[in-house]
């Protein structure tokens, strides 16, 4: 009976438009309400978010953001897609492996694919268009490319994972991103040369060899931001919460040497990533809640004794659950779905033998798809955006790209050194 009022109000509210922070919170005290009266059901989901949002590790998500929102708005990008077309421009469909270069570079350094999608978009789209690609060809290449620096750390989603999970390494979740993120990007860029040969976009010219260099040393300070952390922590210098706070202050030190955002923008700054980490904090509190909820009527144990009942094979339960994340994906913000799905699907996979940190990276390049996908693909919907196009003209470009990204996690899925071999290779 719980179970089914939990499921029926949060689709109810999401299906009227309430946010998905409030419908969370709402199903819960519902779903509460059968068993205890108001009172006590209001205050335990009240306390249920307040102990949620009790972690040292969350502290790194809002200096991660603002670390997101500095570099966004000094000049990184720019410098980086500079760098990204010495490198790749020549190739056939030039710009748009630029785009991709870019993203994965810029997605991982901001930590955001919204802030990714809108800054190359507005750089590159017009350019694009200008050397004769189409304009939905340069959306689609920029909304699927923007989500791979959600799996490149630092990523705030796998810090997010590691909490859902109940601990972690955030290290090596960190570390067996960059495999697969990278993967992505090159199955993405096959895509883009294909399409681009069959279209007969242009290419650019090859750049000497100084370029490069010069264009590299403009990068390099921005560059040198994932050294700083992810070394830090590999090396055991600092904790992931920590490097998250050397993060910022190396970006204001980066913001001073580029003098491409003046003090007086600092607090507009700091108040955008205030609203951000508003949001995010809510939707984790009110996520944590919904779990205890789960885990109080015993919804994941159940879970798992049916799914485990329709096969003990491997290889079936990760296809059923990747239909199911991708399926949540469509309709869920990438955030709530981490930390309701973790501790249903997660016991079910352990029980199969499979790594947490492995199966971390599944669920995170699983749902950057839903990310591109209507109704709630936050990614899409600003690609498109800023690109000024459609959705229904954008489909046809983006199914090839799809296709890339699905090949990449059924790659990451049944191939599990992809996730674990780096990870290993630093004794995680």
């Amino acid at each position: 009976m719980e179970v089914l009022i939990l499921v029926l109000s949060f689709l109810i509210l999401i299906a009227i438009g309430v946010p998905i922070a409030w419908s969370i919170g709402l199903s819960s005290i519902f779903t509460m309400l059968v068993s205890i009266p108001a009172l006590p059901a209001c205050t335990t989901v009240a306390q249920r978010m307040a102990t949620g949002l009790d972690s040292f590790s969350l502290l790194a998500i809002p200096f991660f953001i603002l670390a997101g929102q500095i570099m966004n708005r000094g000049g990184i990008a720019r410098r980086l897609v500079a760098f990204a077309k010495t490198l790749v421009g020549a190739l056939p469909g030039g710009l748009a492996h630029v785009n991709i270069v870019a993203a994965m570079l810029f997605g991982a350094i901001a930590g955001s694919a919204v802030a990714a999608v809108s800054a190359l978009g507005s750089m590159l789209g017009k350019a694009m268009e200008d050397e004769g690609y189409s304009k939905e060809f340069a959306a689609a290449v920029n909304v699927t490319s923007s989500t791979t620096g959600l799996v490149i750390p630092p990523s705030n989603i796998l810090i997010v994972y590691s909490l859902a999970s109940g601990g972690v390494s955030i290290a090596a979740l960190f570390l067996a991103g960059y495999l697969p993120g990278i993967l992505t990007g090159l199955l993405l860029m096959t895509t883009a040369a294909i399409w681009s040969k069959y279209r007969n976009f242009p290419k650019g010219q090859r750049s000497p060899l100084r370029e490069v260099f010069r264009t590299f040393l403009a990068a390099l300070p921005s560059l040198l931001l994932l050294v700083v952390v992810i070394g830090g922590i590999v090396a055991g210098l600092f904790t992931a919460t920590e490097a998250s706070a050397v993060a910022v202050l190396y970006c204001l030190i980066l913001t001073w040497l580029y003098k491409e955002v003046s003090w007086k923008e600092l607090p507009e700054i700091f108040l955008g990533s205030v609203g951000t980490t508003a949001i995010v904090m809510l939707l984790i509190g009110t996520s944590m809640s919904m779990s205890w909820i789960m885990a109080y009527e015993n919804i994941p144990q159940n879970i798992t004794e049916f799914m485990l009942a329709i096969s003990d094979n491997k290889f079936v339960i990760l296809l059923i659950i990747n239909l199911l994340l991708l399926f949540v994906g469509v309709f869920m913000d990438m955030t709530p779905a981490v930390l309701i799905f973790t501790p249903i699907f997660l016991p079910v996979v352990t029980a199969l033998g499979m790594d947490p940190t492995h199966f971390g990276i599944i669920m995170v390049l699983n749902l950057c798809i839903g990310l591109c996908t209507p109704p709630v693909g936050s990614v899409l919907f600003v690609g498109v955006g800023v690109a000024g196009t459609t959705i229904q003209k954008v489909i046809r470009p983006l199914l090839p790209l799809f296709v890339a990204m699905l090949v990449a996690l059924m790659l990451v899925t049944y191939i599990p050194e992809l996730s674990l071999w780096l990870p290993r290779q630093f004794g995680f």
